[in-house]
């Protein structure tokens, strides 16, 4: 049975391993922040991928804010559904590199299953290395025996996070761009107030990648050490839940798993008027 030795695998890797028989490769693509689809590009996807919809099936949609995510039952039906079991071999891609895969392999290892990674690069990488693509099919399949299980430790709510904030007892990194941070450039949701949370530190998840992969191991570790030299426990956040989970992939990489992501991020955090902010 085929196994993931790390959270992230290569395009070469994948293509060794295309056909075996619990393998199953997702396509986690969304809509990027801020920008518009071009719907007139026919879709193209790796050979027989999954497409996971994180906007219109994994998360509540009854949730207040953007992103949240799905009760146990939800995540665990939905994945059956696409053909997934427990002993399946899962590994992320999306068409941008590495943006939106990193936030359904987070969602996977919070509903407790761990043989799942990030394709390196995504498509662009793939079709950089010449292997084959094709159009996007609409597929029927068995349903899975997958069992959702969920660990409630790597998420966040507020409350925490504002404890985190006041303590100063764990590391809170935000994912999103400098300008967004210090309020230079406004938020790309409209009427949402900028700046960030107090005591927070600014780690854009740009910087933990190179033209669209993540960056080393080596690397990695040393960003990773530079914002949280003492090791201690990590609150990623970001926009709204999506790019935080880039930051959860370089540390886990890095070899830091003591680390939770919260789930409503600035969207929430910046709603919710009682919450202080910093510039």
């Amino acid at each position: 049975m085929l196994t993931v030795k790390s959270p992230i695998v290569s395009v070469d890797w994948l293509r060794d391993n295309l056909n075996a028989d619990n393998l199953i490769v997702l396509d986690a693509t969304i809509q990027k922040v801020g920008t518009k689809t071009d719907n007139k590009k026919e879709k193209q996807q790796i050979k027989n991928a999954v497409f996971f919809d994180l906007k219109n099936v994994f998360l509540d949609d009854e949730a207040e804010y953007p992103n949240t995510i799905p009760s146990e039952k939800h995540f665990e039906t939905e994945v059956q559904k696409l053909g997934i079991n427990n002993d399946s071999c899962i590994v992320v891609y999306d068409d941008l590199g590495v943006y939106s895969s990193p936030r359904v392999w987070w969602l996977f290892k919070v509903f407790g299953f761990e043989n799942v990674a990030v394709l390196n690069g995504g498509l662009p990488a793939w079709k950089d290395a010449g292997y084959t693509v094709e159009s996007k099919k609409e597929r029927e399949f068995l349903t899975g025996n997958f069992k959702a299980n969920l660990n409630k430790d790597k998420v966040s709510v507020t409350e925490e996070v504002l404890k985190a904030s006041l303590n100063g007892n764990k590391v809170i990194l935000d994912a999103r761009s400098k300008g967004r941070f210090y309020a230079t450039e406004p938020e790309p949701r409209k009427d949402l107030r900028g700046g960030h949370i107090p005591n927070s530190k600014s780690l854009p998840y740009a910087e933990l990648q190179l033209e669209g992969k993540m960056k080393s191991k080596e690397e990695l570790q040393k960003i990773f050490s530079n914002m949280n030299p003492n090791k201690e426990e990590m609150i990623l956040s970001c926009g709204s839940g999506i790019t935080a989970c880039i930051l959860a992939l370089g540390a886990e990489e890095a070899g830091n798993n003591n680390y939770s992501v919260y789930d409503g991020s600035w969207t929430e955090w910046a709603s919710r008027l009682e919450l202080p902010v910093e510039k």
